[in-house]
C-alpha cells in the first residue's frame, strides 16, 4: 500500500475526516464541517523523519508509518501494560524493534500515550488493522464532541 491509498481509503470511509498534511506527515483529524481550528487528531501518516522522531528511520526509502491513537484497554490487550513515558528526546523502552516493516507496535515515542504503529502496512495487515482506526476515529468523535460544548 501506498500512503496516498491509505489516507484516501480513511478519509473516505470515515464520517467527518479532514487530512492535513505538514512537514512529510499527513494528521487525520476528526473534524466535520471544520467546526473547529483542527478538530481531534487520531491517525497519522508519516513520511520522514522528525528532529526527536528517528527510531523508525523512516527516511529509509519508501518507508512510511501509520500510527494509531488507541484505546487504553486495547492497548493492553495487544501490548500489556503501556511503558512509561521517556526521557525528551527519547523512546519507549519495550524490546519491538521499531524498523520493522508490516508489524503492529507501541509507536517508539508515543506508546506511553496509547498509540501504535505499523510501518508500510500490506493490505491484509491493514484491513487488520482497520478495526483499531475505527476505535480511534470513535474516540475522536467523543473528544470531539465534548470539545464543541465546552467552545459554546
Amino acid at each position: 500500500m501506498k500512503p496516498e491509498s491509505i489516507i484516501k481509503h480513511i478519509a473516505e470511509n470515515f464520517h467527518g475526516v479532514v487530512p492535513k498534511s505538514s512537514w512529510g506527515e499527513t494528521s487525520l483529524f476528526y473534524n466535520p464541517g471544520k467546526a473547529l481550528p483542527n478538530g481531534v487528531y487520531f491517525c497519522t501518516i508519516k513520511e520522514k523523519n522528525g528532529e526527536n522522531d528517528k527510531s523508525s528511520e523512516l527516511d529509509r526509502d519508501g518507508i512510511f508509518r501509520v500510527s494509531i491513537g488507541i484505546n487504553k484497554s486495547s492497548y493492553e490487550r495487544l501490548f500489556g501494560l503501556k511503558p512509561p513515558r521517556p526521557a525528551k528526546g527519547g523512546i519507549i523502552n519495550t524490546g519491538h524493534d521499531f524498523t520493522a516493516l508490516n508489524t503492529l507496535m507501541p509507536h517508539p515515542i508515543y506508546g506511553w500515550m496509547n498509540w501504535v504503529q505499523i510501518l508500510n502496512p500490506t493490505e491484509t495487515a491493514f484491513t487488520e488493522i482497520l478495526p483499531l482506526i475505527e476505535e480511534a476515529h470513535g474516540s475522536a468523535v467523543v473528544k470531539f464532541n465534548k470539545k464543541i460544548l465546552t467552545s459554546r
